[in-house]
């Protein structure tokens, strides 16, 4: 049996508050929820948002920007998207694999007549197009994996608002970043509204009943505090991202990593992760721990070792890691 939640919100600061509310208070349990953002831009948590976002078309078209709390990619939304979390036990580690979450999404899509297969790292393709992206993360026990998918959004407003990855599309057109994302609408078989979409969803992602549902008076109030105190804050969405002395980025197969650190009389001051990689849990105890450290790599390494990097950085290696951090070119 599956618990089923909606937010009855398009705000996006309130949508991720109510999320992070009940992956922390709704600890058993299968929950589902569908929800929608309004014109939104939602970075990566580990990403730097002044370099995610073309900040004059943002400005122009009054986006929303919020930050979420799982790794990846930016990601625009509109109320032509349709946005889902899977929140549930997290089991062994092995069942971290996004193929446990995308399945149903890919099933489900099926179901409607659509050539879909999951693809990368955290993509859902149909007709080799993206229409999802995915992440995921990992508190006490339980895990919320999410995604959006491109139902009939605005493509113009998706390419305005977000900033191409010179790393990602160097060698391609604009036309061709472009082309890599499609709405699922004019893909299917036999038309249908969102709402139609959203219903059909609703019964195909819980197939094993469903059981509606909604959140309490008290963990409302905490849906109110958290967006106050920590998604409609400017420190949240805009203040990690800071200038520092050592910076250095690389792509691997595993996604974007930049490193930015703070150095002195050869220590580190202060130093901060950056990418699209696919963490699972927060890095600010190993920024923390990095702190006051000798800038060298084994001794970075050291503290490398007391961390689940896999968990931090997706499928970036320590080794990875460290050469980024110490300008190493392979």
């Amino acid at each position: 049996m599956t618990f089923y939640l909606e937010t009855g919100s398009q705000d996006p600061y309130y949508n991720l508050a109510f999320e992070e509310t009940v992956l922390r208070r709704r600890t058993e349990g299968d929950w589902l929820l569908l929800w929608q953002n309004d014109n939104t831009i939602v970075v990566g948590q580990n990403q730097n948002t002044e370099e995610e976002i073309d900040h004059d078309f943002v400005d122009a078209h009054h986006i929303h920007v919020v930050r979420r709390s799982t790794g990846g990619g930016a990601v625009y939304h509109d109320l032509g998207n349709l946005n889902y979390s899977f929140i549930t036990d997290a089991g062994q580690a092995e069942q971290l694999a996004m193929e446990r979450f995308t399945r149903p999404i890919v099933a489900a899509l099926r179901g409607l007549g659509l050539e879909a297969e999951a693809s990368g790292r955290n993509d859902i393709l149909v007709e080799g197009r993206k229409v999802s992206g995915t992440a995921q993360r990992l508190a006490k026990g339980r895990i919320l994996y999410h995604g959006c998918m491109l139902f009939d959004a605005d493509p113009g407003m998706i390419a305005g608002a977000l900033r191409a990855d010179p790393d990602k599309f160097a060698s391609k057109s604009t036309k061709s970043v472009r082309s890599r994302v499609s709405n699922i609408r004019p893909l299917l078989k036999e038309d249908m509204t969102l709402a139609q979409f959203w219903a059909y969803l609703k019964t195909a992602l819980t197939a094993d009943g469903l059981t509606e549902t909604a959140l309490t008076a008290e963990e409302l109030a905490e849906v109110e505090r958290l967006k106050r105190e920590k998604y409609d804050t400017w420190e949240w969405n805009w203040g990690r991202s800071p200038q520092y002395g050592y910076r250095d980025r690389r792509r691997f197969p595993g996604g974007t990593l930049e490193v930015r650190a703070d150095v002195e009389k050869g220590h580190i001051r202060d130093i901060v992760f950056f990418g699209d990689f696919l963490s699972v849990v927060p890095l600010d105890g190993l920024c923390a721990a990095l702190a006051g450290c000798p800038w060298r790599r084994e001794d970075a390494a050291a503290v490398l070792d007391r961390f689940p990097v896999g968990e931090m950085f997706g499928a970036i290696t320590a080794e990875q890691v460290l050469d980024t951090m110490f300008n190493a070119h392979t």
